[in-house]
């Protein structure tokens, strides 16, 4: 028998390394893990842990943590056939070693998610909002260079 910390503790550690974007993937992965939880008690945990949904860039919406946890979520690479176009792109522009990424609204969000999942050396950090997506770049890189990283994420940047 799990204590409801030992529970929240587990179900923190899932929701920050799993994609996951129904309460039933969440079930059947803590009793993965041997923790038995009730549907009603996992909607009461989600909500003390103050957990949202997050639409990320293939479209699907997934539990994430409101704050952060140090724990990092392990992505899986694009497959190619997804990664040929990013629905939503519509324009990049620099001042210095900061840039605007315009897109169409709703889709900040999603296309920040995929550059911040890319871990590229050439982007500092992103700050999404609806439509548009502001970012600070490393200074040892040229702006073709940072496109040319944005563009594994976002093909239509060219």
């Amino acid at each position: 028998m799990h204590s409801k910390n030992e529970k929240l503790a587990a179900l923190k550690v899932l929701i920050s390394t799993t994609e996951m974007g129904s309460q039933d993937e969440v079930l059947k992965a803590m009793a993965q893990k041997g923790i038995s939880i009730t549907q009603a008690s996992l909607s009461r945990y989600l909500r003390q842990l103050g957990v949202t949904k997050q639409t990320i860039a293939n479209g699907k919406n997934i539990y994430v943590l409101a704050e952060p946890t140090g724990y990092r979520r392990i992505h899986r690479p694009i497959p190619s056939f997804e990664g040929r176009h990013t629905e939503g792109f519509v324009s990049v522009a620099f001042s210095g070693n900061m840039g605007v990424i315009r897109t169409k609204p709703g889709h900040a969000g999603s296309i920040a998610y995929k550059i911040d999942s890319a871990e590229l050396d050439e982007i500092l950090g992103t700050i999404a909002g609806d439509d548009t997506i502001f970012i600070v770049t490393n200074q040892d890189f040229t702006q073709q260079q940072v496109i040319n990283a944005l563009a594994t994420v976002i093909p239509d940047i060219y």
